[in-house]
């Protein structure tokens, strides 16, 4: 008979976990840490110092990782300066390297399908970014269906072609997806796999080298993909991966490398920062106050509310499409949906991670911002929620880390618009399980489509009602670059299989699908063929 550790030695055996894994998610703790490493030139190593990461549940210590200085990035300036602007791979040339990265995503695809990968990042992605099983299940899912996407031909079809027909006989012009060479990806906590490994991978596939750096908090991911990655036949010097908690260490990195292209997704405030200092040469997808209308037309009240609810507060609302502000017509509120916001907001429970730690807001800023709202706008009231979470468990939760109620502070529209000053603070983003929720009556669409051209950043929207007159009206008014409409219109949802991104930038940056790698991670190149012949007897014209 096998003992336990046996039969788990046994398990792994007939899975794929043995060939990449380094860490146990289950057993990942103060008694058993792990130590996160660098990926520089194909070999994992570590600088010379790591610096502790706490357990966002109980404040333990539970990994070492990597701490990069700015006296050692100078390896990885060196590696992406060695790399060529023409990429490692173009139309012209390694052509094999579009083959080689379909089968590197049909691979990876086909492990992610087994159950234990699945549980192991599922696992994983808990531990470190604490969400429930189906939000941290529903973000492997859809990574795994992106590399799914791109198998075979499909990285080739990528960089497809198109010609035209010159002026004269043998003339002909082709205009061709071209790499940057040299390229950088800086993504944030919330989604520790699926953001990074989308990205990465559009950036792979049209050509480019990549310095990866993900929130040191949980980049613990990262790190453990691209092991899959390289046992699925990856290059292991295609990637660089830095780890460094001081944010001045990747900046110092970027002005030293001049990397062609750089993807932010993030803060508002580091996009604006990046944008100047790299000279525009930078993609992002920054903060979105992501706004939701519901219209006149009232309907499966139970299933809109839930909605609503999923879109504010899964995830402990750290999405950067989680519905920041809600505009609900009078109807939908003598419907009492506010009630049944409050029900469902009531269900979530830390012990199955419906709501969690909020890991970059701590208690006393959202408490500072709803007495804000309580003080400054008229009208303004605690619809839910309003207070920490209580018990034994969430006193566990790390002082830096936010651990609050699902919470909704209802202003009135009018109030909202009042003034510069009420507007700015009713539209702050708070990054954690908080809404605005107010109301407007017929007559004050217009009042409505005043608030959302006032926003600044316009990532999500969600217009729910299935009247063409009313969509036609909101949509033609807004600019929402990822915008749901319709009857189950929700702002969350970044899946692979349409376009999430900002709109209203040319800066924004898309993710998941071919046009938003095609346009993040390639540039347009117009080859023109100009071969002849040249007429018989040709003489030299008079200039011109």
């Amino acid at each position: 008979r096998r003992t336990a550790a046996s039969r788990v030695t046994w398990r792994r055996s007939l899975s794929s976990l043995g060939s990449f894994a380094t860490i146990d998610p289950k057993r990942l703790s103060a008694a058993n840490p792990h130590r996160c490493p660098n990926l520089l030139g194909g070999e994992w190593n570590f600088p010379a110092r790591t610096s502790p990461v706490i357990d966002p549940l109980n404040g333990e210590v539970f990994m070492q990782v990597a701490d990069t200085s700015r006296e050692e990035i100078k390896p990885f300036v060196e590696s992406l300066k060695g790399v060529p602007k023409s990429g490692l791979h173009n139309p012209f040339k390694n052509n094999e390297r579009y083959l080689l990265y379909g089968d590197v995503s049909h691979r990876a695809a086909s492990m992610m399908r087994e159950k234990e990968v699945e549980d192991f990042f599922t696992h994983l992605i808990q531990r470190v970014a604490p969400k429930s099983d189906a939000q941290a299940r529903g973000e492997f899912v859809v990574t795994r269906r992106f590399l799914e996407n791109f198998g075979g031909d499909q990285v080739r079809f990528l960089a497809r072609s198109f010609g035209v027909p010159g002026d004269h006989g043998g003339q002909f012009s082709a205009g061709h997806r071209w790499p940057y060479g040299p390229c950088a990806l800086v993504t944030p906590f919330n989604f520790p796999l699926e953001i990074p490994l989308l990205q990465l991978m559009g950036a792979l596939y049209m050509g480019n080298k990549v310095v990866l750096k993900g929130d040191s908090k949980n980049s613990v991911v990262m790190e453990q993909m691209i092991r899959l990655l390289h046992a699925c036949g990856m290059p292991k010097r295609d990637v660089d991966l830095l780890h460094a908690l001081d944010g001045g260490v990747m900046h110092a990195l970027l002005l030293e490398a001049q990397p062609r292209m750089t993807l932010f997704t993030g803060s508002s405030r580091v996009a604006e920062l990046l944008a100047r200092d790299l000279h525009g040469r930078c993609k992002v997808e920054d903060a979105g106050f992501d706004w939701k209308i519901l219209g006149p037309d009232v309907g499966d009240v139970d299933y809109v509310a839930w909605t609503a609810d999923q879109d504010a507060y899964a995830y402990s609302g750290q999405k950067c499409s989680a519905q920041s502000i809600m505009f609900m017509h009078d109807k939908w509120v003598e419907a009492g949906l506010e009630a049944k916001l409050a029900s469902l907001a009531a269900r979530r429970r830390l012990e199955d991670l419906t709501v969690g730690p909020v890991l970059t807001v701590p208690n006393e800023r959202i408490e500072a911002h709803i007495a804000a709202l309580l003080t400054s706008v008229s009208g303004a009231r605690v619809a839910f929620g309003g207070r920490r979470l209580s018990g034994e468990r969430a006193a566990k939760i790390p002082s830096c880390y936010g651990s609050f109620e699902p919470t909704a502070v209802f202003v009135p529209l009018e109030s909202m618009l009042a003034s510069e000053a009420a507007f700015k603070l009713c539209t702050t983003e708070i990054f954690g399980p908080f809404q605005i929720l107010t109301s407007f009556g017929d007559a004050e669409l217009p009042q409505v489509l005043e608030a959302c051209e006032r926003m600044d950043h316009h990532l999500t929207a969600a217009l729910v009602s299935n009247d063409p007159l009313f969509q036609n009206q909101v949509l033609g008014a807004t600019v929402n670059g990822t915008t749901y409409v319709g009857r189950r219109a929700r702002t969350t949802g970044a899946p692979q299989n349409h376009w999430f991104g900002p709109a209203g930038d040319p800066r924004g940056a898309g993710i998941g699908t071919p046009e938003a790698i095609q346009l993040v991670w390639s540039c347009h190149r117009e080859v023109i063929s100009d071969e002849g012949p040249v007429a018989k007897g040709w003489v030299t014209p008079e200039p011109s």
